[in-house]
Parts: structure tokens; C-alpha cells; sequence
């Protein structure tokens, strides 16, 4: 058969086969060449075997893939795939063929093999929904429940909902729908960003995919066949943005030995539980043993024997073995909404609300996923194992919604169709936003328009306004005496402010300086600081259980609760802005927060941009106020799908292409990122350039 490779000018592949296997096949070993090191980084780290190369840090990752059985899960899901849905599983066997034909290629491209002494291994028919699960295995924020719990026994009950924010260790997106009464063509136009912590090489890579079947741009995830989340098929596009859905459960288990291991079930009897032991090896250093114990409920994730706690973790493709990959060819085969309705009704893992609309004038605004009808306490605290009542009760029927005066809005806030399904959610600032600007008039060039084009959409993506800062000005502005001469004029400068966080905003760094101040100084107090040495648990779950963090990001609430634990918090804002002004040495925004990049390999180094944005911005650029100013977390795509004319669709990544250090379009796609532009999607296949005939 014939595969067919083509490249556009900024090095995004597009391919063409003559059928739906080929293609895969294509897909799977294009991305291989372009990203050997990533593929392999992440399907290690989806067997827990990461340490083998990366040494004694990605020893606490390995653990918990050990203990969680995600690679065990992962070969349940296939095997559970073959039997239900044979050509989804052939389709994905044809995407791990072509990975294992490209490796070895693109492994004498990547200098990181030679720098770790990595050789390429071999996937097997499992190992995309490894990586799929790896990659999201901690999208529902499970060690939250972790975090309540310790909140609970130090604060009270009633101190949970104080910090029921967005935390450090969720992933979130903005994502908007446009009818097409509002736009200028009379089509729908879909646009967003999803928010992730920026990877590079990046999480997602823009690709094309076409077949006598289909035709599809969109984003993939390198080591998954296909285009999940955001894809246009010419006549129909979609998009999606976590649903902030809780979906997993944490049990306290209660264990003895008995021969084997035992534990303790609901109805009062002791029953065995699975158990062996693994060797996780590391590099440079000696192997480290492994428990993995698996109970009725789920494998232990903390503890195990001998352990003063163990803590179980269920979660849907454990149970039911299906991740959802039968959406994934259904999605590139739809033609209008009622396609990409039906194929979202396969979708397990994670539980994210769609957004799609067709050329047709159709729009589809729903939740989906599995989500498990339980307990209010699963949901919200670790549960006993030994005590009935904590049972899951079949699944939720996923809810949807409709567009309200032509446009519709999801940026993981709690007032939309996911909010039966969630315990915390973003604050609403990046959806009220987007909201307003949609409903005013499009920006610059545009203005005096009532309607919006695809091209008015970046402008949106870009949009720094901190409406959370009026929390903390307020304190400010009241105080209106005693201050030294230097902390009024730091003062009356925040006040000035038009509380746009711009790179270039010397405004903007002085309010983050004063923020983290009086982030430093609630936790130091000692009403808080009783959370600030979290328990023993593993090291992966540490992020969920730092105090400043949870300060930093709860800050709001805090600031505007009616009593908090006696602390003075004009004291402490004056006491901030006094420390601040004492030491103010005029700097910008963008001189201090600056893109801090996550990569498997650390050593890389790169004199990193300064970013405008803040996390309640709609340009979602996150750092951790009071600890540091870096952001690691951001838009790790922007799209725009025009159903009027695909050609005007427009999308743009972080860094590039091609995942090789120093390639020419390694990181060519950058200035465009942070400048708020994006390239254009090309599916005239003679503006591309060819690359291969036949394989």
C-alpha cells in the first residue's frame, strides 16, 4: 500500500494511506522518528521503568506505576479491547508496528539515547494505553483527598472548603464554542488552550491524518494512535477541557498477615489480597524492592505490610478495563455532532467536557467519561474498606448543556454541565472573562464588529486581566495610614494598577511580589502552619500536601472569608507590603516569571522567555506565588477551528514539531507562542512538501 508524507512549513507532519491501518502505521512511525526519546521516556514511565535510565529521581514515579498497576491495567484494557472491539485493536496494533519501525531511526536523532546509554526497547499492542493512562492517571486529582484529610484533622471540617480551589497538581483549559449567529461567516467557530504542565518535547503534536475514510488536523498525543481531544474533520470539530470530575477513590485498608496478605472486606471477612514484590532498577545506584498489594477495592498506592496506613486507590479502567480508545476511530470517521456525540459515549479515561460543532450549524456541549455513582464521603475523603456503604453503585449518566446566547464557555469552573460530577473546581475568573469579551466586541482591527471571525479568536488567548487580585487590593487600598513612605508609594502603585499581568508590567511584578509576601506569612502564621509538615507519604503525592502552595492558590478565599482562625489579615497585608517596598528593586513581570519547562532528561539548558499571565488569567501561566514566580504550567496548545473553511483554522504549540534538540523546528514554533500568534492550518497538499513515496 502507499503512505504518503508530507511537511508544511513548520515541519508538522501530514499523511496520507490508503486505508485507516495504514495509517496508523504511518502515524505511529512518523512520530517515532520525530520523538523517539519522548515515546520511550513515556512508555518507561507507564511501566514504572524510568529509573533504569534517568536515575535515582524518577525512582518515586516508578513506585507508584509499580503499585498502581498501570502497566498492568494497561495490558487488562487490551486484552479487554480485543475481545470488545477487534478493529480498534488491530487499528492500534498497526500504530505500535510503525513505532517499532521508526524507532531505531529516530533514536540515532536524539542525543539523549547516547546521553542516558538508553537503547530503544520494543512496544508491545499495550503500550499506548500505558502511556495514555500514565499521562493521566492524575488528571482527577485523587491525593486531594489526602490533603482534606489532613485539613480535617487539624482544622476542622469546616476549614476544607476555605482551600477548595483549582490545586498545583490538577490540569485544567479554556475552551469556547461560537455559534454561528455569532460569528461573520454564519458557521461555528471553536477555540481554547489546554492547560498543562509545558513538557518538552510538548504533549501534544500537530499532525493530519488522511485516508479514503477521513481527513483530520488535530492534536495527538505522541505514543497514542489517533486525535483525541481536539481534531477537525473538514465538516466537524471538536475540542474538550478537563471536566474536574472526581472518578477515583481512596480506601484505608486493613491488612494482616495469614499465610498471605489479607484484608479486611465490608461484610466482615478477611480475604486475600494479591501480593508479590518487584525490583525497580536505578541508575548508578542499587535496585529498590517494591511491594504491590492489591486488594478487593484496588491497589495499595500507601503503605502496605507493617505500615501504620494503607491506602488503596480505585479507579474506572482498573475496574472495568475499557480506556475509552473505541471513541478514537469513530472520532476520525465523524461527519457532523451526532458522530462525535456517539463517539464520546465510548469515552472512559479522562472524564472531560466536549465542545463540537459541524458545518451544518449542529453544536454539542456535554460531559464524557465514566464517572461512579458512590458515596458522598468516596468522593470527598479517604473512606474505611472494612465498613459497608463505600461500594461503588454503577456509573453517572453524563450530563449536558446547551449554548446560552449562541456561545459556550468551559474553563473547569463550577457552574457548567460537569458540576453534578466534581468537588473542586477552578475559580471562575477565566470563564467570566472569556464570557464578557465574547459577548463585547472583537478586539483591534475587528472592533465595531457585532460578530467574531477566526482570526479575532487569539486575541482572547492572550487576555492577562487578574480579576483575583481584588481581593488582596482591596486590603490593600485600606490601608490608609501608618505606612512608611516607601510602602505608600509601593501602595498607591498597586492601586494604580490596571491589573493586566504583562510581561513588560513593572505593576504587575510588584503586586506578584506582595502576593507571595502575604502567601509566606499566612502559612508562617500558627493557626495554618500546623499543615505545613504533611505526613510520610509518598513523594509523588507531596505537591497536593505543600502548604504554600494550597495557600497560594486558596489566597482569595482566605483573604475574603469572614473569620479566619484569628489572623489578623490587614496585619499581615500591611506587614507584606512594608517587607516588599523595603527591598523593592524595580523589575517587570516577565523578568522574574519566566517558562520553567518540565523534561525527562534535566541538563537541557535554555535561556527561557519571560511570559505575561497569571493563573486566574485567561493566558493561564502558572506559578506557585510565595514559593516561585517560574511558571511550569500553561497553554500546551492553542486552536482555533473555523467549520466555515478549515483553511482558516489556525493552531500553534509551545515549542515545535519535532522533539530533536537543535532541528530546525525543535522549537521554531515558540516566538509565535508567546507573541499570541498561531500558524495556519495548510490542507492544500501542493503547499506542503513531500517527504516519502511508498514505505
Amino acid at each position: 500500500m502507499t503512505v504518503e508524507i508530507y511537511r508544511d512549513a513548520w515541519g508538522i507532519p501530514h499523511l496520507r494511506a490508503d486505508s485507516a491501518e495504514e495509517l496508523a502505521r504511518a502515524q505511529g512511525r512518523t512520530t517515532a522518528i520525530d520523538r523517539a526519546w519522548q515515546l520511550e521516556a513515556e512508555r518507561h514511565r507507564s511501566q514504572g521503568t524510568s529509573a533504569a535510565f534517568l536515575g535515582a529521581e524518577a525512582v518515586a514515579w516508578d513506585r507508584f506505576a509499580r503499585q498502581a498497576r498501570l502497566d498492568d491495567t494497561a495490558r487488562r484494557c487490551f486484552a479487554a479491547l480485543e475481545r470488545r472491539d477487534p478493529e480498534t485493536a488491530e487499528w492500534v496494533v498497526a500504530y505500535v508496528d510503525g513505532v517499532n519501525a521508526g524507532l531505531a531511526e529516530g533514536a540515532r536523532r536524539a542525543p539523549e539515547f547516547a546521553a542516558t546509554g538508553l537503547t530503544p526497547g520494543r512496544w508491545e499492542p499495550w503500550s499506548p494505553l500505558g502511556v495514555w493512562l500514565g499521562t493521566h492517571i492524575l488528571f482527577a486529582g485523587f491525593p486531594a483527598k489526602l490533603w482534606r484529610e489532613e485539613v480535617v484533622r487539624l482544622l476542622g471540617a469546616e476549614a476544607v472548603q476555605l482551600f477548595a480551589m483549582d490545586g498545583p497538581g490538577t490540569s485544567g483549559s479554556n475552551g469556547w464554542l461560537v455559534s454561528g449567529e455569532r460569528t461573520v461567516t454564519g458557521r461555528p467557530v471553536i477555540a481554547g488552550d489546554p492547560h498543562r504542565f509545558i513538557e518538552d518535547p510538548g504533549v501534544y503534536q500537530q499532525i493530519r491524518l488522511a485516508c479514503p475514510e477521513f481527513d483530520v488536523v488535530g492534536l495527538a498525543v505522541p505514543g497514542v494512535p489517533g486525535i483525541a481531544h481536539f481534531g477537525h474533520t473538514g465538516t466537524v470539530a471538536w475540542a474538550i477541557t478537563n471536566a474536574m470530575a472526581d472518578y477515583q477513590d481512596l480506601y484505608r485498608e486493613r491488612l494482616r498477615r495469614s499465610g498471605g496478605i489479607e484484608a479486611l472486606d465490608p461484610d466482615g471477612a478477611w480475604r486475600p489480597a494479591a501480593h508479590h514484590v518487584e525490583q525497580v532498577e536505578v541508575a548508578g545506584a542499587d535496585s529498590v524492592e517494591v511491594e504491590v498489594i492489591e486488594t478487593a477495592r484496588g491497589p495499595l498506592v500507601i503503605g502496605g505490610t507493617g505500615a501504620e496506613e494503607s491506602l488503596s486507590l480505585r479507579y474506572p479502567p482498573r475496574v472495568t478495563g475499557d480506556l475509552g480508545f473505541s471513541a478514537l476511530l469513530p472520532l476520525l470517521r465523524a461527519r457532523r455532532v451526532a458522530d462525535v456525540d456517539r463517539a464520546f459515549d465510548r469515552w472512559a479515561e479522562p472524564v472531560n467536557v466536549v465542545q463540537a460543532a459541524d458545518t451544518e450549524g449542529g453544536v454539542l456541549h456535554r460531559v464524557a467519561g465514566k464517572v461512579p455513582v458512590r458515596s458522598h464521603h468516596n468522593r470527598t475523603r479517604v473512606v474505611p474498606a472494612w465498613e459497608p456503604g463505600h461500594a461503588w453503585q454503577g456509573w453517572h449518566e453524563m450530563p449536558r448543556s446547551g449554548l446560552d446566547d449562541g456561545i459556550a464557555v468551559m474553563a473547569n469552573q463550577r457552574r457548567g454541565p460537569a458540576a453534578p460530577l466534581g468537588i473542586e473546581f477552578a475559580p471562575p475568573h477565566r470563564a467570566t472573562r472569556i464570557r464578557q469579551l465574547l459577548e463585547g466586541q472583537p478586539p483591534g482591527p475587528a472592533a465595531g464588529k457585532r460578530t467574531w471571525s477566526a482570526q479575532d479568536m487569539p486575541a482572547l488567548h492572550m487576555d492577562t486581566h487578574l480579576a483575583s487580585a481584588e481581593a488582596l487590593l482591596d486590603r490593600v487600598a485600606a490601608l490608609d495610614e501608618g505606612l512608611r513612605p516607601e510602602a505608600v508609594a509601593l501602595r498607591e502603585q498597586l492601586l494604580g494598577w490596571d491589573r493586566r499581568m504583562e510581561a513588560e508590567s513593572t505593576e504587575a511584578a510588584a503586586y506578584a511580589a506582595v502576593r507571595g509576601a502575604v502567601v509566606r506569612r499566612l502559612a508562617a502564621h500558627p493557626a495554618l502552619a500546623v499543615l505545613a509538615d504533611p505526613p510520610a507519604y509518598p513523594e509523588v503525592f507531596l505537591p497536593w500536601l505543600a502548604l504554600i502552595p494550597r495557600v497560594a492558590f486558596a489566597l482569595e478565599n482566605l483573604l475574603n472569608a469572614e473569620e479566619l482562625y484569628g489572623i489578623d489579615r490587614d496585619a499581615v497585608v500591611r506587614a507584606a507590603v512594608e517587607e516588599v517596598a523595603e527591598g523593592w528593586t524595580p523589575r517587570t513581570w516577565g523578568d522574574t516569571h519566566r517558562l520553567a519547562p518540565w523534561r525527562a532528561l534535566t541538563g537541557s539548558s535554555y535561556d527561557e522567555p519571560g511570559l505575561s499571565g497569571d493563573h486566574d488569567c485567561v493566558l493561564c501561566t502558572s506559578a506557585v506565588p510565595g514559593l516561585t514566580d517560574l511558571s511550569t504550567r500553561g497553554p500546551a496548545a492553542r486552536y482555533v477551528w473555523d467549520l466555515a473553511d478549515r483553511e482558516n483554522s489556525l493552531w500553534v504549540v509551545p515549542f515545535g514539531a519535532d522533539g530533536v534538540p537543535g532541528a530546525p523546528h525543535h522549537r521554531d514554533q515558540l516566538p509565535l507562542w508567546l507573541k499570541g500568534d498561531l500558524a495556519p492550518v495548510t490542507t492544500d497538499w501542493n503547499q506542503l512538501t513531500k517527504e516519502t513515496h511508498d514505505e
